[in-house]
């Protein structure tokens, strides 16, 4: 099994770290490619699409052509888990919460609305204890840093994971969009719950 990082910016060596332990964990014989051209997009099982900032990651995956095969290849099932910027790139629609509707190089393959930044300054990054029934009853350590929100889902997207009642972790068929960053949790569930329920189905 060999699962891609898209790798031009933001948290890609912590996600690898965490898929490897994950692997481990599970023993699962898998490799991580940290990808930035098009043709790695061919070679793998399944794709993360990290934090960092949404613009710059939709970009430059535009520049190098990565872009459009990649919503090509999720459409046609590549599982997707994307984080934070990542859940941003992957939503249909997107706004801003300060500037309102905004036009930026996305995926636009989940049936979600995002609000960038939506904490606001106030509460501009924080850590807080999330409940997430799928992975048991334990909570997960949601660290949420310049966070966005999911603010509306449609057709077969699923929440899994609500804050103060607003959705921060969704689900659809082969994509998984989380709006905090489980590579800074130190828990590996959500990484092993997509190998486990998206990658290997």
């Amino acid at each position: 099994m060999r699962i891609g990082v898209l790798a031009y910016q933001g948290g890609v060596y912590e996600h690898e770290y965490m898929l490897r332990r994950a692997f481990t964990e599970l023993g699962v014989n898998g490799d991580v490619v940290l990808v930035k051209k098009p043709n790695q997009l061919r070679e793998i099982d399944g794709v993360i699409i990290p934090g960092g900032e949404s613009t710059t990651i939709g970009r430059l995956a535009e520049r190098f052509g990565v872009l459009d095969l990649l919503r090509d290849l999720i459409k046609e099932g590549l599982p997707a888990f994307g984080t934070c910027a990542g859940a941003i790139m992957m939503a249909k629609k997107v706004r801003d919460s300060v500037v309102g509707e905004v036009q930026q190089p996305v995926l636009g393959v989940m049936d979600v609305e995002i609000v960038r930044n939506y904490y606001g300054r106030q509460r501009d990054s924080f850590e807080i204890d999330l409940s997430i029934p799928t992975l048991g009853e334990e909570p997960f350590r949601g660290v949420f840093i310049r966070a966005p929100a999911i603010v509306k889902l449609w057709n077969d997207a699923e929440p899994l994971a609500k804050l103060e009642g607003v959705t921060v972790l969704a689900r659809q068929k082969n994509m998984l969009a989380s709006t905090f960053h489980p590579e800074l949790s130190g828990d590996t569930r959500l990484h092993k719950l997509f190998i486990e329920e998206l990658v290997k189905k």
